[in-house]
């Protein structure tokens, strides 16, 4: 967190050993129980507000809207913000279509205060968060699956960053495993 920031943003994703992030909804799903959904339900109850690039809110908005239960309740309750240049409009309850100039946009929302923001996922949305300097905490679910094809974590072209290892160890589910970084030092490209 950088000293002008009161509001931390934290990154969640899920990634296969061999890398890849995209649709974990067919690969992560046999690793992801009851104990992986605690750990999310909490990491939501400290947040103000999720954060997703339009592909991850169209299957969100898919899933999430018609479910119950806690993680659900919470997650269809909390502020939630889309972050699209063709999207019109939300039909997601509390979701709110950002458009414009992504970094300047999400910079606003940690500057405004309040508890975390929460981004789930790293497609294009991610990776411009990440190498604008905006992401706070980093937390990698491995999921012990290899996965033929798909989005690798870290395209080419994206910036150089450096991440100091804040924790490590056995994922919350049987077979994950979780490691979490923060920026080495934020006011410092690499």
């Amino acid at each position: 967190m950088t000293e002008t920031n009161t509001r931390r943003l934290v990154q969640s994703v899920l990634v296969s050993l061999n890398g890849v992030i995209s649709e974990p909804l067919a690969w992560a799903g046999p690793y992801f129980g009851a104990e992986s959904a605690a750990r999310s339900l909490a990491v939501l109850e400290r947040s103000d507000g999720l954060l997703m690039g339009r592909k991850t809110y169209e299957i969100f908005a898919r899933q999430w809207p018609a479910a119950t239960g806690p993680y659900a309740d919470f997650l269809n309750r909390m502020p939630k913000y889309v972050f699209s240049q063709t999207l019109d409009q939300a039909d997601w309850k509390n979701t709110t279509v950002m458009t414009g100039d992504v970094v300047a946009r999400v910079r606003a929302l940690k500057d405004a205060g309040g508890n975390d923001l929460v981004v789930y996922g790293h497609g294009r949305f991610g990776q411009a968060l990440v190498d604008a300097g905006l992401v706070d905490e980093l937390t990698l679910t491995i999921v012990p699956v290899f996965v033929p094809n798909g989005t690798p974590l870290f395209r080419d072209g994206g910036d150089s960053h450096r991440w100091e290892l804040v924790q490590a160890g056995p994922g919350h589910d049987p077979g994950l495993a979780s490691l979490t970084y923060r920026p080495a030092d934020p006011k410092r490209d690499v």
